[in-house]
C-alpha cells in the first residue's frame, strides 16, 4: 500500500512559522539543509517523539509558480516510472518531472484529474519514522 509519510510547509518567514508550529502544535525544528551548502534552506519537521503520524519540512516560499499556501503531501511508492505511468494514464498530470533528492530518493509532483496536488517518492537512502 502507498502512504502519505511526509508533508511540507512554504513560509515567508521561516522564523515566524517555526514559532507558529512550536507554541500551538509542539513540533520541532531541526535544520537539514543550507542554502550555501544544499541549495536550499530546509527545515525537518518532528510532529511527535511516538505513535502514529507523518513528520514534514519547512522550507522559503518562493516568488514564482512554486509559491503555495497548503500542506503539500507526499506518498511513497516502490517504483516511482511505474506511478508516473500509472498517474498520467489515470487522468493525472505530472507537474515536475522525476528527479533525484541527493541521500533521499527520486522525487515528482502530480496532479489528480481535480487540480489536487501531491507529491510521490521512491526512498532510496531515506526512509520514513
Amino acid at each position: 500500500m502507498n502512504r502519505v509519510i511526509h508533508f511540507e510547509l512554504q513560509a515567508d518567514n521561516i522564523e515566524r512559522a517555526k514559532t507558529f508550529y512550536q507554541t500551538v502544535l509542539g513540533w520541532k525544528f531541526e535544520q537539514m539543509m543550507t542554502k550555501a551548502k544544499d541549495g536550499l534552506d530546509y527545515w525537518g519537521i518532528t510532529t511527535a517523539d511516538d505513535g502514529p503520524g507523518i513528520n514534514g519540512g519547512l522550507y522559503s516560499r518562493t516568488d514564482g509558480e512554486d509559491k503555495y499556501y497548503l500542506f503539500d503531501c507526499t506518498i511513497q511508492v516502490t517504483n516511482i516510472d511505474k506511478s508516473i505511468a500509472n498517474i498520467k494514464a489515470n487522468g493525472g498530470q505530472i507537474t515536475k518531472e522525476k528527479s533525484k533528492i541527493p541521500h533521499v530518493g527520486f522525487f515528482a509532483n502530480a496532479k489528480d484529474p481535480e487540480g489536487n496536488r501531491f507529491g510521490i517518492m521512491q526512498a532510496t537512502e531515506w526512509q520514513p519514522k
